[in-house]
Order: structure tokens, then sequence, then C-alpha cells
């Protein structure tokens, strides 16, 4: 069958796409195991530290207050209330000659997914040790988690992503992504309020319609949100073209917008709201909106105010109610690589700096208020460069709602399993690397860059990878190579498949070892070949697909039924993928998966049954305003799986990080067996946002992504 006969042949066939039904009654199969890679996020290290506003900042001053257990971070100082001290184990944690126990909701992923916590922290009545660099020295901590009744009311162990919580009363309101839209590529996250005695929780977010940034109002009343409205997500990987909402808290009703293009609002009054937006000459600058105290509110009743000048970045703001005094906000000064909490005097219209001053090569983010505007809170890295350097797991157990599922995130990117499970290979840009299991006897097999791994199925030790630059152009230097993990002399234990250099990558070998599956540019475009997997391309080569498009990241079904890879096929050069289907004969070419107009759907890689496929997708579009993150090269891309009739779509991972290049263990893992094996590198290593390292230059310019 020649290429033009398959391309007839595969539009006949109807893309199959997953249902939210699908989706809620899926099962990925009994005793499975799936690693995967998150940008970044092995150094983030975050915990929650503070610093007075009324005295000047200094090293011994900052307080450390979350306890180090895995990553804390978007926290918020609420008012103690009687629903708040219910909570504790015992009320008498709160010592009637201590005026200033301190409290702290705040987001963590400790269990392997984001849960909101509560933490009285009581520090004693004496000076000296409060004002000591950590406050764990010298505290008791009580922690409860805010949604566990929630969870119990349910019967089930929810995931999802859960963020920015705030408390009003009885409630607490946070953005969680339990629940499925229904829609490709429209995102899953929506504003809650559950009730802290009870569980009873009510959505507040309209169906077909994203919630980020939540801000409750002094009062309690109104609820501000960034949101899509009805527009929905549109591919931005910097700042959101999202708008200021604003509706009652108690039940999310007279629903108005009150904002044109703003994020992350935060209230000093019932009538007074700060955000962020990029203005027209192309500074992130935060604005505040006077709101009418009468009358009808609409977007034209709303008086618009810039209050930070041009000069720098300045947003993800943070007020307290009722001062008009200061805000705080995080900054990124030209010249400078960090970004760092700042005050601005909103009399004097002036900066104040804070952090810049206690801890200059660390970055700070999403500053809080107190209520009494007396601290500070924000997030930054416990590691190195703030002087509290600490060691980084290599395999982290992530919490999922079957028992018969273990998923890791691994230190690395580009894992596979060798074909007994005993070992998994993964690069690390540049390096590949070969590693047991549990986390021991790691050791370099590669020190050249080189990206994705694949493990022949016959020829034991053998690891097959691209070595080249990523992300490069179809003429670019990349060949496929094989390594001999197991060969005594590293000078000698790897062969080259491929010669020509034109960018051939994503090696992937058949299950009876005599072919390898992989893209290349040689044509001028990326498609698909085949080739002997003992003497490379020298041994010839079959065209599996063509057009001018790219086929790319294939992998072979181990039945030796299908080859599936992600294309732009229906949209070439858009940078928008889905995931394809083709027989190793070129015949039955079909979509597996929809991801949505625009969308990219990529890394398939098949379970051992040949059954369904793991994949990375933006199928559930964004969870957080990409600001409020460290940097990563799409600020989206959850863990899914899929059985292979477009049926049983499964989400896996839930968070506002970049997850991909997953594997499917061919054997199930449990967690218990696995080592907590921390390793030495360097901690909190990773970028802010790369669109923030650009200063506009002209009016009107804008910042590019």
């Amino acid at each position: 069958m020649d290429i033009a006969q398959i391309l007839l042949f595969a539009s006949l066939l109807l893309p199959l796409r997953a249902s939210a039904g699908d989706y809620e009654n899926s099962n990925a199969g009994g005793g499975d195991t799936i690693v995967f890679t998150t940008l970044g996020r092995s150094r983030y290290e975050f915990d929650i530290f503070a610093l007075s506003t009324s005295h000047p900042p200094s090293i011994s001053g900052e307080l450390r207050i979350t306890d180090g257990e895995s990553v804390n971070f978007n926290g918020y100082f609420p008012s103690p209330s009687p629903a708040l001290i219910s909570l504790l184990p015992d009320e008498s944690l709160i010592q009637p000659e201590d005026s200033s126990p301190l409290h702290l909701i705040y987001v963590t992923e400790r269990n392997g997914t984001s849960s909101i916590y509560y933490d009285l922290i009581y520090r004693g009545d004496s000076d000296s040790k409060s004002k000591r660099r950590s406050m764990l020295e010298t505290t008791s901590r009580v922690q409860v988690p805010l949604l566990s009744n929630a969870n119990r009311r349910s019967g089930t162990t929810v995931n999802s992503f859960k963020d920015k919580p705030s408390l009003s009363g009885e409630f607490l309101v946070y953005v969680s992504t339990h629940e499925n839209s229904g829609e490709p590529r429209t995102s899953w996250t929506a504003v809650y309020s559950t009730e802290l005695r009870t569980g009873l929780t009510r959505r507040l977010t309209p169906r077909g319609v994203a919630d980020f940034s939540p801000a409750v109002s002094p009062s309690g009343n109104w609820t501000a949100v960034a949101s899509y409205g009805e527009r929905g997500w549109t591919g931005e990987v910097a700042e959101l073209s999202t708008d200021i909402y604003v509706f009652l808290t108690r039940d999310g009703t007279h629903r108005v917008k009150v904002v044109e293009h703003g994020g992350w609002p935060c209230w000093v009054d019932d009538s007074t709201l700060y955000f962020h937006r990029r203005s027209d000459d192309g500074w992130i600058s935060v604005y505040r909106a006077i709101l009418p105290e009468n009358g009808r509110l609409t977007t034209k009743s709303v008086t618009i105010q810039r209050v930070t000048p041009p000069g720098l970045h300045a947003f993800t703001p943070a007020t307290s109610p009722n001062n008009h005094d200061f805000i705080a906000v995080a900054t990124r000064r030209p010249g400078i690589d960090y970004r760092h909490v700042e005050l601005f005097d909103l009399k004097r219209n002036e900066f104040i700096e804070l952090t810049r001053l206690v801890a200059p090569k660390s970055h700070h983010l999403n500053p809080f208020l107190s209520p009494d505007s007396s601290t500070v809170g924000y997030h930054s890295c416990r590691g190195e460069a703030n002087g509290r350097r600490s060691p980084l797991l290599f395999l982290e157990n992530m919490q999922t709602t079957k028992t018969d599922l273990s998923l890791f995130r691994i230190d690395g990117s580009f894992p596979s399993f060798s074909p007994s499970g005993d070992r998994i290979a993964y690069v690390k840009m540049p390096g590949v690397y070969v590693v047991k299991p549990d986390g021991s006897d790691q050791r370099e097999v590669y020190s050249g860059m080189a990206f994705s791994t694949a493990w022949d199925p016959v020829r034991p030790g053998t690891v097959y990878t691209s070595s080249g630059p990523t992300f490069a152009t179809e003429r670019t230097e990349v060949d496929i190579i094989s390594i001999d993990v197991d060969a005594a002399d590293k000078s000698s234990s790897v062969r080259r498949l491929t010669t020509n250099g034109k960018n051939n990558a994503f090696p992937w070998p058949s299950p009876d070892g005599k072919w390898i599956v992989f893209r290349s540019g040689r044509s001028g475009h990326k498609n698909l070949y085949l080739m002997d997997a003992e003497k490379g391309e020298a041994g010839g080569l079959r065209r599996l697909t063509e057009g001018e498009w790219s086929d790319t990241m294939s992998s072979w079904s181990p039945d030796g039924e299908w080859i599936a890879f992600a294309s732009d096929r229906e949209r070439p050069g858009s940078g928008s993928f889905e995931l394809f289907l083709i027989h190793p004969n070129g015949t039955g070419l079909r979509k597996l998966i929809q991801s949505g107009s625009g969308g990219r759907t990529n890394h398939p890689i098949f379970s051992p049954d040949s059954k369904s496929l793991v994949f990375t997708s933006d199928y559930a579009g964004i969870s957080a305003e990409p600001i409020s993150n460290p940097h990563h090269f799409q600020p989206y891309g959850d863990i899914f799986t899929v059985k292979l009739d477009g049926s049983g779509l499964r989400r896996l991972t839930h968070n506002s990080y970049e997850d991909g290049t997953p594997a499917w263990a061919p054997r199930f893992i449990d967690p218990r067996d696995v080592l907590l094996r921390r390793k030495n590198d360097s901690s909190c290593a990773f970028d802010d946002c790369h669109w923030l390292n650009k200063s506009p230059t002209l009016k009107g310019q804008k910042i590019s992504c």
C-alpha cells in the first residue's frame, strides 16, 4: 500500500475522542507503575517564610514558618475563627498568656499531591527565641489537613490540584481541579467553598468556566477571581488573558465582570481591588479598581488606576484589610535575575525593598500579608541559595486514588524501563544515566547531549537514544546511537546507527528486536522511518509516513501490532500535536486523541499489555496563573492514560507544573520497595519565568515569550 492509499484509508476513519464519562469509569489495569518527569520540580524545596513590615529586613529577622516537608507554598494568614480553632485536637493549645500564636493556611505537596493545611505555631513568650532564623527551633506546631472532612463525606480520596486558599468565617475558599470539564483543552480549575466543620462543599464557579486565584473580601461577602469567563484558554504561556469577576462568596451568584484584562486580584475593602496586568508600555504593573458602593456594578462603573510605575515588573499583589498605606508585590527589576518581594508605599509612590536585602540570590514568590499588616509572608527555596541546603529526592511517590497504580516522579527526563523492569534509563541533558527502580546504583553511561531512551527487548543492556540538541530543525545534526550500558569500557560502548545528522531522533525497537522506528528530517520534513536494529540505516530504510508535517515521538507496542506517535499533520507548523496510531506495515492510520484546537498531546508510550497508552497533554488546559510559578516552557501538561479504542481517558497528575516524558514499567513497583534515596546535587537551581527576563524598550512593545 503506497502513501496515497494509506492517507485515503485514514481519511475514512473517524477520530476517537474520550468523554467525561469514559474518564470517570476508566481503569488503567491491575498492578501498573508509571514514571514521569516534572520540569524543575525536584529543585523547588519551597517553604513559607515571613518578614516584619515595620523593621528593616535582616537575615536574623526572616522566619521560616513551614516545616521543610516536601513543597509548601501560597500561604494565607487567617484571622483565628471558632471554626478554625475547633479543628485543633486540643483547643488549649491556644495559650491565654501568648497573645500572638501564628496561624497559617497553605498548600503543601507532602502526600505527593497538593493538599491544604492549617498550622498553628506556638512561639512562646521569649522575644529572643522568636527572632531566630527558623521558628522550628523554638516552637511547637499542630498541623490539620483542612479538607479531610470533605474527603470523609465523599468516601474517596480525591486527586486534584488545590491552590490559593483563604478563609471566610466557617468556610474555606480555594481552587480545585477535581471535576472534569468534559471538553479537550479546557481547564478543570474552579473555585469551591467547603464548610470546615461538616465538609460540605459547594462549587462557586459556573460550569464551563475556569476561575483562578480567588480572593475573599474583608467582609467575606465577595470573592474576586481571575477568569476566562466563557472564552477559554487560548494557549497563553505567559500572562493569561483573564478578566476579573466578583461574586457572592456564599453561593457564587451575582457574578459580574468588573475588570477587562487582569489577574491575581486582592481586596483592601469591599469596594477596592488590586490586580496585575501587562501595561501598554510592556511592563507588568499593579492596578487599583474602585467599585461603586451603591448602584449597579459593571465594568463601566469601575474606576481603574495604575499604581506601580513603569521601569520594572510588579505582580501578584497582596493587601490587608483596610490598609490603604501599602501593598506587597513581587518584582523583577532590570539587571536583577531574581524575583523579590517589596512593599509599595501608596502614599509616597515608592518601593521599599525586603527580600533582596535578606537573600539576594534566591527567588521569593507570591507575597501575602497578615490581617494587621505587620507581617509579609512568601515562599522561597530552603536550599543552598539561602544557606538552607537540603538533599534531593531522586524518586518521589505520588498519591493516587487507585491501590493498583503506583506513580513516581523522577529527577530526570525520558525514563524507560529495561525488559525485566530491574533498571531505568533516563537523561539529564547532558548525559544518559541508568539506575535501579529503588533509586540506587545510579551511574552515567553516556556523557553527551541526548534525549529519549528506549531499551532493546532482546539485546541485554542496550539502550537507544537521540544524540544531539533538542527542539531543533530538520537539518540539525542529531543521530540515533545505541549504548551498551554494561560495557566495561565506556569509550567503546556507543554505536552510531544513523550518520547523516538530519535530525534522527526518538528511536524505539520492535518487540522482536529486529527493527527500530524513529523520526528523521532527511526529506526536509520530520517523518517516521524503520531501520535495521543491528545494522542501522546501513542495513536499509523503509519509510513509514510521508508529508509536509512533523511525525515524531514514536513508540512500538509490546505485541508488535501498533506504532504510536505525535503529529502536527492536521495543522503543520502550528505546534499543535495529536496522537496517532499506525500498523508497522503502514496501514490502519488513525487519530487516537483530539486535544482541542491548537492543543498538544505528546510522548505516547504503550502499557505492557499493549491495550493502553500513557502520554502527556494539555487536554485539561491550565491550572494556575503561570506568573505565580517558576519557569516552565509550557505552563501545562498532565499525565494521562487512554485505551487504544479511545475510551477510558484517565488523568493521573494534577498540578500547575509541566509534566511529561512518561514511561510504563513492565511490572508493578510497590512504593514501599523504593528507597527514599537522596541525591547531593545543588538544590534550588531553577529559573524564573523566562518572559520576565526581557525589559520593554519602546512604548507599546510587548514582552516576548
